[in-house]
């Protein structure tokens, strides 16, 4: 699971909970698949290596290998979300990271704050959301559907 739930304070007095998108290729799986990548075009260029064919063919290769290289790095740089959620007797606190460095904090008491889920009204199927004092705000989008579903009965368990 994408997320994991831990006691930030010694004697147990509150509980954090830390969310990330999953990531089916690491940064070290990256470097071997474009390496792969890289070898796999480059034995074709070997049968025009030296003539005038290659220079035809070589800047398709560098733009196809670019581009995926470009792709992939956005798709890591939109998945650099985090999301904190911490409480304890009294307070709620959730703090999401954004990818573009921007944070979004929300805080509410905790005795106010509700779990929702939405299993089709809202932008992703099983949305969730924590609503507590003036404002309602989303946990968890970017999970799996399966996901969500697992996250929102932790989150009923841990707010009852």
């Amino acid at each position: 699971m994408p997320y994991e739930w831990s006691n930030p304070t010694p004697k147990g007095a509150g509980q954090r909970l830390t969310l990330w998108p999953y990531r089916s290729l690491l940064r070290r799986d990256f470097v071997v698949f474009m390496t792969a990548t890289a070898t796999l075009i480059l034995i074709p260029l070997l049968a025009v290596l030296g003539t005038g064919a290659m220079w035809y063919v070589l800047p398709f290769f560098t733009l196809m290998f670019s581009g995926l290289w470009w792709a992939i790095s956005l798709s890591y740089r939109r998945g650099e979300v985090l999301e904190e959620l911490t409480f304890d007797e009294t307070n709620a606190a959730l703090v999401r990271h954004n990818p573009n460095g921007r944070t979004q904090t929300w805080r509410a008491n905790r005795y106010w704050v509700t779990v929702h889920l939405h299993p089709t009204d809202g932008p992703v199927e099983n949305y969730i959301t924590l609503r507590g004092g003036d404002r309602e705000v989303e946990i968890g989008a970017f999970l799996d559907v399966t996901e969500r579903a697992a996250l929102y009965d932790d989150l009923k368990r841990a707010f009852s």
